[in-house]
């Protein structure tokens, strides 16, 4: 007999709709389980919370080896904004929300959400900067506090 997994923490540090939803999808996943969730987003993944940005993020073109073209061909203009779309209007077909819709339904199933102090400093951001659903701008020692007794993903 197996434990059952009671909380999972989840670090989002990219800033791309590739490096978003992965978490976002795992979050949701673990609240529907019934599994407590905390996200905690640094560096490039305060994107996603930002109030001017998480409306605005796009797919990462160049250097994707996942699009299975060449590199060169993800820097021309405009390449980005195309593969975007594409990859949004395939995840509205299977009913996944954008970034912001994900993110406030994920909120309101109890999730917390969380925004890296060292990452905020390190941009001058502050907590108006962020989405309302933030829960708060932690340290690293206090993440990991709240990630204590569960598991840790990092996306």
């Amino acid at each position: 007999m197996t434990d059952s997994i009671q909380k999972i923490s989840i670090i989002i540090s990219q800033g791309s709709l590739e490096g978003i939803y992965p978490g976002l999808i795992m979050a949701n996943g673990a609240r529907a389980e019934g599994i407590d969730a905390n996200l905690f987003f640094t560096f490039f993944g305060l994107d996603a919370i930002n109030k001017v940005r998480h409306e605005h993020i796009k797919l990462s073109s160049v250097g994707n080896p996942g699009l299975h073209f060449p590199t060169w061909l993800g820097g021309f203009p405009g390449v980005s904004k195309i593969m975007t779309q594409y990859m949004e209007s395939k995840m509205e077909k299977l009913d996944i929300p954008p970034i912001p819709e994900f993110i406030e339904m994920i909120s309101d199933t109890g999730a917390g959400l969380y925004a890296c102090k060292a990452s905020v400093d390190l941009f001058g951001m502050s907590k108006d900067d962020f989405i309302n659903q933030l829960d708060g701008i932690i340290t690293v020692g206090d993440f990991y506090q709240l990630a204590s007794g569960g598991q840790m993903l990092f996306t």
